[in-house]
């Protein structure tokens, strides 16, 4: 036997949850990923994107970004082997029909292979005049640009950009100038099957680290602080070749005369703090793989000697938690707005005896994404904007909320804080790699 393989035994007996999903030999190379990610992109420009500038009625779309002061949808654009635009970088979109748009780039470099590199500084030394050559040739009935006062990742086109670009636009395309918000958000907050296949493996990885980072292995009881526990999640990532899109927050709850604070749960307030046996943990973490994001929170509990499992109430408050999920979850309509789901959700939680929280957000391109709002946490009678926001199919979400249990044997309340990543179709709501229905245990 090898040592290799020795080595890889002692490692799935000391973590048992590796065994049964073995995640993190499902993460792919540097290559494979940018091999990934521009096939995603093209097909999602092949194909989503017909539907979505059809469905919107929207001819053209420009997208204009300079180097360093990227527009968020232009980075989910580029080749995988460009992390920044180059000098001025714009991307053209021109609807032929219902079925096939045309991607263009007026750009100094050719940009991959979903653009047509439609700038010859010899032939024209003027970028913005070879953009008006592309505008005159289509004649669109509209010109849509990332413009929005709801949605920062649809507001992407700066000052300088418009600027110039009104300057060169003739003057009969001026009234034609709209706002590409519908198509803009439904380009960032709709996936498409080939890249669910990829954030199935990518939640079960976050879920992976989670279960470690909350192992005998990571923790030592009356010496490891939550400050300890964040930091190993940053460097397991790093060694992971993985990114966090914010740094995690691991907070502690346990039978103590402290009244529990939402703000310093997720700011690691008390993160020298020495975990203790009783102790119910909690974390906030989330991962950046393959342009796509996971937003996870799970609860852990320290084993007192000769325990076994977590105590019962500590379990039933679990379990309303997970049923505010399901009350939740069981709303997603299509076309129900983000307010509505809310409303209802929480006077059906409160009908049954619980005290919900809820503040879900989509997923996606960003950890805090485009789309449907379902409540923050200091805004529970609903979110103006993106909470009028109707819900669409083919969605994600971070399925983000808490429920308030008093617990006697501690004579206060808990709450046990749950967010799981979950896809939106016309099946309902599922999750990318389930949720978590007992507490992680910590011997």
């Amino acid at each position: 036997m090898t040592k290799v393989i020795m080595f890889t035994m002692l490692i799935l007996c000391l973590f048992p949850q590796l065994a049964s999903s073995n995640a993190y030999t499902e993460i792919l190379s540097m290559r494979e990923r940018a091999e990934f990610i521009d096939d995603i992109t093209q097909k999602r420009v092949q194909t989503l994107l017909p539907q979505l500038m059809t469905e919107t009625n929207i001819d053209m779309w420009i997208l204009i970004s300079r180097e360093y002061n990227e527009d968020p949808i232009v980075k989910t654009m580029l080749p995988s082997t460009w992390l920044s635009a180059r000098r001025t970088t714009i991307l053209v979109f021109a609807r032929e029909n219902d079925k096939k748009v045309n991607a263009y780039a007026v750009a100094p470099y050719n940009v991959g292979n979903v653009f047509k590199r439609a700038w010859d500084k010899e032939l024209q030394p003027n970028q913005w005049l070879a953009l008006m050559n592309i505008i005159d040739k289509y004649n669109p009935k509209n010109i849509a640009l990332n413009q929005s006062k709801t949605w920062a990742h649809a507001d992407g086109l700066v000052v300088t950009d418009k600027q110039n670009f009104m300057r060169f636009l003739p003057k009969k395309y001026e009234n034609r100038i709209i706002s590409s918000e519908p198509l803009a958000i439904g380009w960032l907050e709709q996936r498409i099957p080939e890249e669910l296949e990829q954030y199935k493996k990518m939640v079960s990885i976050a879920h992976s680290i989670i279960a470690e980072a909350f192992s005998s292995h990571v923790v030592k009881v009356g010496h490891t602080t939550p400050k300890d526990i964040v930091w190993w999640l940053r460097e397991k990532v790093r060694e992971l070749k993985l990114k966090t899109w914010f740094h995690p927050s691991v907070s502690i709850q346990r039978s103590d005369n402290s009244a529990f604070d939402h703000e310093s749960s997720f700011t690691n307030t008390n993160e020298n703090d020495v975990v203790k046996r009783g102790d119910l943990l909690h974390v906030d973490f989330g991962i950046t793989y393959l342009r796509l994001n996971t937003d996870t929170q799970q609860h852990a509990y320290v084993l007192h000697k000769g325990e076994s499992q977590a105590p019962k109430y500590l379990q039933k408050a679990l379990r309303k938690a997970n049923d505010l999920q399901d009350i939740f979850t069981n709303n997603f309509k299509e076309g129900v707005t983000g307010n509505v789901v809310l409303k209802s959700s929480r006077e059906q939680a409160i009908n049954q005896g619980l005290k919900p929280t809820i503040y879900t957000h989509p997923l996606g391109y960003h950890g805090h994404a485009a789309g449907t709002t379902l409540g923050m946490w200091d805004s529970q009678g609903g979110v103006a904007g993106s909470g009028d926001y109707p819900l669409h199919l083919n969605t994600a979400y971070s399925i983000e909320l808490n429920n308030a249990t008093f617990i006697k044997e501690w004579n206060k309340e808990v709450r046990i804080m749950l967010e799981e990543d979950a896809i939106f179709d016309n099946s309902g709501v599922w999750y990318l790699n389930g949720r978590q229905t007992e507490l992680l245990l910590i011997k």
